[in-house]
Formats: C-alpha cells, structure tokens, sequence
C-alpha cells in the first residue's frame, strides 16, 4: 500500500481523506449511540417521580420495562436483517426517526398502559442502532481497528448516563416530567440532519484501502436458519445473552437501588451515576484498545480478544458486594468498575462478530444475538420487578452480575476455541460447521 501511495499522489490523497472521515463516521455513531442511551435511561431517573404521581410499585415498573425489553428484541432481530438489506444509511436514518418520535410520546403517557405502549414503540425502533453500528464500523474500519472504533462510538452510552442525571433533573423539576421526554425526545431530529449530510458508504478501492477489501464484497442473502448452523452465530449468542441483562440492571434499577438503599432523590442522582459511568467511559475505550494493542504488537485476533475479555470479566466479579456495603461511595466504586469492565467486554465482544463473520450478514448475527439477548432481558426484568416488590434485596441480583462474563467467555471459547471465520460456500450455500 504504500508504495501505491508514493508512486500515485491521486491515491494517497483519497486514502488520507477515507482515513479522516472514518472517524467522521464514528463520531456520528458515538453521537447516535449517546441520544439512544438518553431516550432509555431517562426513565429510571424519573422512576422515583412516576412511581410517587402516577401510583406504580416495583411490579408495575417491571413490567414497563418489560415491554421495552420485548419490543427490543423484535426490533433487534429485524434491526439486523432490515439494516443487511436496506443499508447502514437509510436503514439508520428511519430507526432514529422512529425511536424519537416514540421517546417524545412518553410525554402523553399517564398509566401503566400507555407508558408500556410508548416503551415498546421504543424498543422496537432502537433495535436497529446496533447492528447499524457496527456494520458501519465493519464497512469503513480494518481489522485491528474495529475494537476501539466500537468501543469510541460505544462510549456514547456511558456519556448519556452521566449527561441524563445531570440535565433531565432541572428539566423535570421546572417542566415536569413530561417536558423531560419531550426534550431528550427531540435530540434524535437534530442527529437525524447531520447523519443525512455527512454519510455514504465506501465506493471505491480507496475507500477500501482505508477500511478493508472485503468490505466491497457482493452483498448475498443469508436467511436466518443458514446462519443458525454456524458456530459464529451461537457463540456470539451465548455471550450477549448472559451478559446483556447485566446492563440493562444497571441501567434501570441502579437509580432505584441508590434510592432505596441510600436515600437518593431526584436531586442527588447525578454525582454517583456520573461517577459510574465515568468510569464505564474509560472500560468501553480501553477494552476495545487492549486488543487492538495486542493485535498490533502481532498477537493473533484469538488471544487478543479473548484475553481482553478475560481481565474485563475478572473485574465484574467484586460487584457481588455491591448491596452488602454500607457507604454509598463504596458501592458506586464497585458499580462503576463492573460497568467499565461491561463495556469493555462488550467492545470486543462485538467486535468479534466483525472479525468472524462475512460483511454482509454481520447485521443479521448482530440482530440475532441481540434479539436473544433482548428476551434473555425481558425474563430478567419480569424477575427482578417481581423479586424487589417480594423481597426488597438486591444481594441475589448483584450476585448474579459478578460471574455471569466469566461464564459467557467460558461459553465463547468452547464454541469457537479459535474464532475461526465463517465460511460460505459458493452460491451462497452456507457451510454447515456444526
């Protein structure tokens, strides 16, 4: 490649220029990634203030959540699959309007109903940001640096659990919390110009220098049972399955544990949520830096990964005592290095579907995987509405957090030892590896 470069100016300039806008792209990405986070976490800041107006109990606010989860998991599933046929650019751009206009229709919500009905409108239309998301990263990144673009545009959702608590407060103190909706809502109109300005997909052979060849593969239609007997598509599975009801615990009963164990209101939300998330920012950026580290310094895609993930997952497990301390600041330490190791496992997590998987199906694997994960979180919601309003303990719940990336990187490794690519046979026939 270089000396394409030197001996064609023309060239090296249009590769400098993919370079540059690449990043670009992660930038919307990261931005997208943030307003989506917003949309989700507003509402368990608010949940203290909707339980007191509107008359809810643990029950009632599990099963909001539930909704969420199960919409989610449809939209994921078809996220992925509506994203490999339409492309990251349109595809993108009806999901954003989607899930903006469903967030603002919160603002109308005053039961348990209607709450559930604007939260399924929700998760059906966020499902689609990350397949989107990383197939972008796919399209325009190289191989070793897929983690850490992953883990940049990532971040966003740590940045949007440290901006809501800081912002959506005032908001909802001087406009109720109806305007809060309406505000965060509308975030996504704006993202929506930027993305319609700004993205197009790699065209050309420079384009391909600065992300990969086999980015400019020809597309081919895989349908879902032709996947399901690759050993790429379960091992992924397994993973965001066992830990992506983590984070949706701590996205949304995180607020609720802080009030009910230490007092927290409305008010006083902001200082140890942003400090968890603080640290969830360095997790999901040096996650996805270590193994692109490794790769870099000749490690192979295997044991970059995988080891990564190890130290990430071995960082979860003090958050088992998380609901024993009794100092506030004790227990958003062990919160926040849990979701910094999250994130970080999560990087590359998803980043292997990136180094396994054929271009044009990495949405589908993706929208697989998240939509199991999404019922996996719907199952855990249900509970832990149910447990809490039993019980009143969060001892199990964090308990449960501590090993479960150990036992997701157990289940990678025994389905795919050496993250070996997927292989597709001519015609588009898939290679059964079960």
């Amino acid at each position: 490649m270089e000396a394409s470069r030197q001996k064609n100016p023309a060239v090296a300039d249009a590769i400098s220029y993919a370079d540059s806008y690449r990043w670009r792209i992660c930038a919307l990405l990261f931005f997208a990634t943030t307003i989506n986070y917003i949309d989700r976490q507003i509402i368990s800041i608010l949940k203290p203030t909707l339980m007191h107006d509107l008359g809810w109990n643990e029950i009632d606010y599990g099963n909001v959540i539930f909704c969420f989860q199960c919409a989610y998991a449809l939209g994921y599933g078809s996220g992925g699959f509506f994203m490999d046929r339409v492309g990251v650019r349109r595809g993108y751009m009806a999901a954003v309007l989607g899930w903006s206009l469903a967030a603002m229709s919160h603002a109308f919500a005053r039961t348990v109903m209607s709450f559930s009905v604007a939260r399924f409108a929700l998760g059906v239309t966020e499902g689609g940001r990350f397949p989107a998301a990383i197939k972008t990263v796919g399209e325009w990144f190289p191989r070793k640096e897929r983690a850490l673009a992953t883990g940049i545009f990532n971040a966003g959702c740590n940045v949007a659990v440290v901006v809501t608590p800081l912002f959506v407060p005032p908001i909802a103190l001087r406009w109720g919390w109806p305007g809060a909706f309406l505000v965060t809502g509308a975030l996504g109109l704006v993202w929506l110009v930027a993305w319609c300005l700004v993205y197009r997909k790699p065209v050309n052979r420079e384009d391909a220098s600065a992300s990969a060849s086999e980015n400019l593969e020809a597309p081919a239609k895989i349908s879902w049972m032709e996947l399901l007997r690759h050993r790429q598509t379960w091992s992924f599975t397994a993973g965001i399955v066992l830990v992506a009801p983590v984070w949706w615990f701590y996205l949304f009963w995180v607020p609720g544990f802080f009030h009910d164990k230490h007092g927290l209101n409305l008010k006083d939300f902001g200082p140890p949520l942003v400090t968890i998330y603080l640290i969830a920012d360095a997790g999901s950026i040096g996650g996805g830096w270590l193994s692109s580290w490794l790769l870099k310094r000749g490690w192979s895609v295997n044991a970059a990964r995988k080891t990564a993930m190890l130290l990430c997952a071995l960082c979860v497990v003090p958050v088992c005592a998380a609901a024993s301390v009794t100092h506030l600041w004790v227990a958003t330490a062990l919160i926040g290095l849990a979701a910094a190791a999250h994130q970080g496992f999560a990087a590359n997590l998803y980043t292997i579907v990136s180094d396994t998987v054929p271009q044009h199906a990495v949405s589908s694997i993706v929208g697989i995987g998240g939509m199991a994960s999404a019922v996996a979180g719907m199952c855990a919601a249900k509970f832990t509405g149910y447990f809490l309003q039993w019980t009143g303990s969060y001892v199990l719940l964090f308990g449960a957090a501590s090993c479960a990336y150990l036992l997701a990187l157990l289940a990678i490794h025994v389905l795919n030892p050496g993250l070996l690519p997927m292989k597709i046979g001519n015609n588009n026939q898939t290679q059964v590896e079960l």
